[in-house]
């Protein structure tokens, strides 16, 4: 009998299509693995009668020859960013950890309109700020990926740890998640799976708890590159509610998938290759290029030279607009009260008592850097900065078709090693990440190699603005030819 959690999201599809299958027997395997799964703390809500009633209706549906959506019975999760009407919302925090929005942000609802089965919500890093999933209110998430001793010691990535520790360990088939940073892309690399940060405008940021508004982008995460396209299809399209969306078609990303890239350019960026770079990561891009060249692409060495300043830019940046966006929780709005003897007493007592540390530090960054005296040596120059990084890569894409280029500076690290990093050092996380984020291209993150342990490597592959069929073109025939078909043990309850 088919092991209906290790399936794709395009397997089950067809499957599902052909009534070999159905909704409701779907969804219970993937309820039972996430009963099982626990251990990973990869959920902070699950939703099974809603994903049971979810999977009954498309059932239904499909008995009755009705209309369906292109991903009709697929059991999904969320990740607790995105509002879901009637449906704890936390982003994963103290200050929103009884949030029930009264309204659904509309990359969840094309999803539901697409016939998804909603399985519940996923962990993520505190208002998506970090790296590991260990800032979560709710405690960290586990990835599947275990250490040599067989443990589950490793962080997932983050902020998106919960989808790619649930895709990867069976939990669901797929997940939404976001990225600002690379909090798609990272966490992907970390427990070999696929996701991609779509440009900036592809898919609605409506009814996603606000981290930087000018860098937030919603995006999926699957096994493969393909059920990363049919998510991505559901999600995009222009939206009302959100003025930052592109007036645009979306292509049938799906269909971009031709397995040919003959012709195409990658380039190569030397900066991505500092002095001092992993050599397991290294080894892994090394072997993606030549994979690429085989495939009959050309390889074009390319220079992005504002790409040392990428890192320091976005922080200040993202610093600065998660000071203004995180200012509306103040215990008179939004949240939970924490009573003060005077007005400003209790916003002091509310905000302390509900962020974490780590959103704290990045709200007081962000102050400091928009305060007076400040905000132009800091704010206006990184701005300006940016428009040089934005600059680097319309340069590049002049000559090249796309980049390709590390996801994750290293495999996953361990729990204790996170905890003896300083912010500083835990920061570098994203050093290859944050300059496509800058500049609101798409990246693609998939798995290519292995380390030396047998943990996950992946690579990222960046695209001009709006061409995310050509960057899912390129993945899907770098996932062919990388071969890696490996999954994390399963977990055993």
């Amino acid at each position: 009998m088919t092991d209906l959690v290790t399936l794709h999201i395009a397997e089950a599809a067809d499957l599902l299509n052909k009534k070999e299958i159905s909704a409701v027997e779907l969804t219970n395997a993937h309820l039972a693995e996430m009963e099982k799964g626990r251990i990973l703390n990869a959920y902070i809500t699950e939703t099974p009668e809603r994903a049971l009633a979810d999977a009954e209706a498309s059932d239904k549906r499909r008995a009755a020859g009705s209309a369906l959506g292109v991903l009709d019975g697929i059991p999904i999760a969320n990740k607790d960013l995105y509002c879901t009407a009637g449906v704890r919302t936390t982003a994963a925090s103290k200050m929103l950890a009884n949030f029930v929005p009264p309204y659904e942000s509309t990359v969840t609802q094309k999803l539901k309109d697409a016939g998804t089965v909603m399985l519940g919500k996923v962990n993520t890093d505190q208002f998506a700020m970090g790296g590991s999933t260990m800032t979560s209110y709710f405690g960290v998430t586990k990835n599947p990926w275990t250490d040599e001793q067989g443990a589950y010691s490793l962080v997932p990535g983050g902020s998106s740890g919960g989808s790619a520790a649930a895709v990867a360990a069976g939990l669901c088939m797929g997940a939404t998640g976001s990225d600002t940073g690379g909090s798609i892309r990272q966490p992907a690399s970390f427990c070999g799976v696929t996701g991609i940060k779509p440009t900036y405008g592809r898919c609605s940021r409506y009814g996603i708890v606000a981290f930087a508004s000018s860098l937030d982008q919603a995006g999926p995460m699957a096994r493969s590159v393909k059920d990363c396209a049919l998510l991505l299809g559901a999600m995009a399209g222009a939206d009302k509610w959100d003025s930052t969306v592109a007036e645009l078609p979306v292509p049938d990303f799906a269909a971009a998938l031709t397995g040919d890239i003959r012709g195409k350019k990658i380039g190569i960026p030397k900066e991505y290759r500092p002095a001092g770079l992993n050599e397991q990561v290294a080894k892994v891009w090394d072997k993606g290029i030549q994979l690429l060249r085989d495939a009959g692409a050309e390889i074009v060495d390319i220079s992005l030279p504002h790409t040392k300043y990428a890192l320091p830019v976005y922080y200040i940046i993202a610093c600065a607009e998660a000071s203004s966006n995180l200012s509306r929780y103040d215990g008179v709005r939004y949240t939970e009260r924490v009573p003060g003897a005077t007005l400003d007493e209790m916003y002091e007592n509310t905000r302390t008592d509900g962020f974490g540390s780590e959103v704290i530090r990045r709200i007081l960054l962000g102050t400091f850097v928009l305060s007076a005296g400040f905000y132009d040596a800091y704010y206006i120059r990184a701005q300006r900065v940016r428009r040089l990084i934005y600059d680097d890569f319309q340069k590049a894409f002049e000559t090249v078709d796309a980049i390709l280029a590390p996801a994750a500076p290293t495999p996953a690290l361990s729990y204790e090693a996170m905890k003896r990093m300083s912010p500083v050092d835990t920061y570098l996380g994203d050093v290859f990440t944050t300059p496509s984020s800058l500049a609101g291209a798409p990246a693609l993150s998939l798995p290519v190699g292995l380390s030396d342990t047998g943990l996950p490597i992946g690579l990222q592959i960046i695209g001009k603005h709006f061409d995310e069929s050509t960057v899912l073109q390129i993945g899907d025939v770098l996932e062919k030819a990388a071969g890696f078909d490996l999954t994390p043990r399963r977990v055993k309850g």
